[in-house]
């Protein structure tokens, strides 16, 4: 998703330092927003995690207070996966369930990590793991356990062990970064002087496209997460931006100059000749696919003033979406299809609003001034985006009826341009 702040940067000719380094800057989280109703849950001490790096249910404990359905009781006692829990003594504190564990060193110096879940409203054991891991893997561990109690809870896959990607920018250098869902956890993909904007995860989440200045214009890589491997996709005549991945993960949408004013072109993965997807007397950009790869979502001012399309991929006449207002930009997709969230223009703010695709109800979900390229979580059930506080660019994420959200605060510069990556497949 192209920034409004960053379309208008300078062309630079400094290359690019491609490094793997650990990202430097660490979050912690603000929590606002009135109305929902949260789930009350105790989530005893793990015993044994006071003698290993990671905190089992201290990070359990903040991944699902951070989701905003979640509100974590303290827990007084000595607890593990084998206490009987009595579902009586914790309904009197108003407790729904109750998480307990335990972590073990093993003689080749993994790690047992085992957990169990109680339903204290039915009375009745939910559900029970266990899993050895290596001591770096804790992170994860404790990620992929949240995603468990939230399912188990709601009946909803859970984000926590998923990843997201955003730019920071720091005096006159650019950063690309990779973290864990909780902003903990990263490393840097790309470091630059000259601007990188519009990174996108490949669906999947082995790769990202994204827009650098580096040859003093503005050009498509694409780079593999594991490796720091990287090459150009899209570097024709005139400018090549706004990237976004097909579904099936075999091309991408870019927005390029090359004959003229800004079209639609897809060109594949690997690089290579781009086929013309729109042609107007006006600028089309921003493009994004629909799930089912059938259509592009894009931006155009064919009407005057920035709205969203829609145009099928096989070829045929363009749609316009939004008629909220007379500016819209940078949309995208919910996972199912069904809903779309972009930026509006509501007099001098930007905001970021939800459009249900089927019967074109707006609602806006942000009262913030200077909102950016929001993002949908794998499972849709948040929004991630980029907004000004305090004269600083910051991350936010909003429920989808935006009553809770919260701040990702770091001292490691302006951060914008985020992107929420899709779930990550477990190893068996």
């Amino acid at each position: 998703m192209t920034s409004r702040r960053d379309l208008l940067a300078a062309l630079g000719g400094v290359p690019l330092a491609a490094a793997w380094l650990p990202a430097q800057a660490q979050f912690r989280v603000e929590i606002a927003g009135v109305g929902l109703r949260q789930i009350p849950i105790a989530i005893a001490p793990f015993r044994g995690e006071d003698r290993v790096p990671v905190a089992q249910s201290t990070l359990i404990r903040d991944n699902l207070r951070r989701s905003g359905l979640f509100a974590p009781i303290d827990v007084v006692g000595d607890y593990d996966e084998r206490s009987v829990i009595n579902p009586a003594d914790w309904r009197v504190r108003g407790v729904d369930a109750v998480v307990t564990g335990s972590v073990m060193r093993l003689a080749d110096g993994r790690l047992d990590v085992r957990f169990k879940v109680w339903d204290v409203v039915k009375g009745e054991e939910l559900l029970g793991r266990s899993r050895v891991v290596l001591p770096a893997d804790l992170r994860l561990t404790a990620h992929r356990i949240s995603d468990t109690i939230y399912e188990a809870l709601t009946g909803e896959r859970g984000v926590f062990a998923t990843r997201i990607a955003y730019v920071t920018k720091s005096g006159t250098r650019y950063t690309l970064n990779i973290t864990d869902a909780d902003g903990e956890g990263g490393q840097v993909a790309v470091t630059s002087p000259e601007p990188i904007i519009s990174p996108v995860w490949a669906p999947d989440g082995g790769a990202l496209a994204y827009v650098s200045f580096e040859t003093q214009k503005a050009v498509v890589w694409v780079q593999e997460v594991a490796t720091g491997r990287r090459q150009r996709v899209a570097d024709f005549r005139g400018s090549n931006s706004a990237p976004a991945w097909s579904p099936d993960g075999q091309q991408l949408a870019v927005a390029l100059s090359r004959e003229g004013l800004t079209q639609l072109f897809l060109v594949p993965r690997q690089g290579g000749a781009a086929r013309r997807l729109t042609s107007s007397p006006a600028i089309d950009t921003e493009p994004v696919f629909a799930p089912d790869g059938r259509s592009v979502y894009f931006v155009s001012d064919r009407s005057g003033g920035p709205q969203v399309y829609r145009v099928p991929v096989d070829g045929g006449s363009a749609e316009r979406v939004t008629f909220s207002g007379s500016y819209n930009i940078s949309p995208a997709i919910s996972p199912d299809g069904r809903q779309m969230a972009y930026v509006t223009r509501q007099g001098n703010a930007y905001r970021v609003a939800l459009q249900d695709l089927a019967g074109g109800t707006v609602q806006v979900l942000t009262d913030t001034t200077d909102d950016e390229s929001p993002s949908f979580a794998p499972n849709g059930r948040m929004l991630l985006y980029a907004t000004r506080i305090d004269r600083r660019d910051v991350l936010m994420t909003s429920t989808l009826d935006g009553r809770i959200k919260t701040r990702l605060i770091t001292t490691g510069g302006d951060m914008r341009e985020p992107t929420w990556g899709p779930f990550q497949r477990e190893a068996p």
